[in-house]
């Protein structure tokens, strides 16, 4: 082994990322908590086809689900990629922005925020 080099002893898993049932109930329902976020985003992936603002809100959507399952259920399974707070903060941030940006895509955007268009103007040009 190489100076300075560590082979993996083992890793803990993240707070709250036990099963939700035991090992003996099937897949689905140990992991429902991310199939119910993945489930949702590919619905709104889907809608995306037909109408991209729907699909985009329901992909947002989902994370906020997920922030909630997250900061909510003492157990989520893989849901859980790190502390608690990490989850929450990233799902929460990543979903709201995406249903932000959203609202104010164009053409004919459903929320407008005059500062965020002047600061666009004022980096742009």
């Amino acid at each position: 082994m190489a100076p300075g080099s560590y082979p993996t002893r083992g890793t803990a898993r993240p707070e709250g990322g036990r099963r939700i049932a035991s090992g003996s109930a099937p897949a689905p329902i140990r992991q429902w908590p991310l199939l119910a976020v993945l489930g949702v985003t590919l619905l709104g992936l889907l809608v995306t086809l037909a109408n991209f603002r729907v699909g985009l809100l329901l992909v947002g959507g989902a994370l906020l689900g997920g922030a909630v399952l997250r900061g909510w259920l003492p157990a989520v399974g893989m849901l859980a990629v790190r502390s608690r707070f990490t989850d929450v903060l990233t799902y929460g941030v990543l979903g709201a922005l995406i249903v932000l940006l959203t609202l104010m895509a164009e053409p004919a955007p459903w929320l407008e925020l005059p500062f965020l268009n002047d600061l666009l103007r004022f980096s742009a040009g």
